[in-house]
């Protein structure tokens, strides 16, 4: 089996060991994702040092009362794949909600302009996000990530063209809008990720998240699907190098 992790946070202190530790549990690909512009300039440089990892370019919503100077300029650079993360996130509101909604309006146009791939971030913000994207127009190629909505949010991404991504969420007990979420997700849009550092799937919760960890991901979506782990393996590869567009 082989994976891609469709989106984390990689350390640049630790990146030799946790690509090593991938690739032991055969996770062969994975996005590096920006949160601003500093993360977005430090996953391209994680990316130019290793033919495993792509990168982001894009302003997080806690970030976006900082604005998004700079980010465009950064989706030129090499093994840039999509433009975000960006969206909307009014549960912690670490940025008012009008700066939020400008800064996810202007990635989106970006993503149009460079006709790349639009990584969206949604929490507590379902509505605003879909009236945003209405207004400014879904990119062909659209993900949310960490998808952690139920059927009728997942619904309503499905039915503007987008691709949802699963994290750890879908192994949590208490997680059955999730799950019941991902069973209405047709295979042929669906992508698994790890969102590591964060969000450390069953059976590890507690310890640190790694991409090494995609395979448990994985596991828990076959059990919603039934389908063997290989499959959901073979599908999400073949999803993700499609929606990226990658060279593997």
């Amino acid at each position: 089996m082989r994976w891609i992790d469709n989106h984390c946070h990689l350390e640049a202190e630790s990146l030799e060991d946790t690509l090593a530790a991938a690739a032991a549990a055969g996770v062969e690909a994975m996005i590096d994702v920006g949160t601003d512009v500093a993360a977005s300039q430090a996953a391209i440089d994680k990316a130019a040092a290793s033919n495993r990892v792509w990168a982001t370019a894009g302003v997080h919503p806690h970030e976006a009362s900082g604005g998004f100077e700079g980010i465009e300029e950064l989706l030129a650079a090499e093994r840039v794949v999509a433009v975000g993360e960006t969206g909307l996130d009014y549960y912690y509101n670490h940025s008012q909600p009008e700066a939020q909604k400008e800064v996810f309006a202007a990635h989106i146009a970006m993503a149009h302009r460079q006709q790349m791939p639009l990584m969206i971030h949604t929490r507590e913000a379902w509505d605003d996000t879909f009236a945003v994207l209405d207004e400014v127009g879904v990119p062909e190629r659209t993900v949310f990530h960490c998808f952690t909505g139920g059927p009728d949010e997942a619904a309503a991404a499905l039915e503007r063209g987008a691709y949802l991504s699963f994290s750890g969420i879908v192994s949590f007990p208490s997680a059955e809008d999730v799950r019941a979420a991902a069973k209405i997700c047709p295979p042929d849009r669906l992508l698994v990720e790890t969102d590591s550092p964060y969000l450390t799937p069953v059976p590890l919760r507690g310890q640190p998240n790694t991409p090494a960890n995609v395979p448990l991901v994985g596991q828990a979506l076959a059990e919603v699907y039934g389908l063997k782990p290989e499959d959901i393996a073979q599908q999400t590869w073949d999803n993700a190098v499609t929606f990226y567009r990658l060279c593997v």
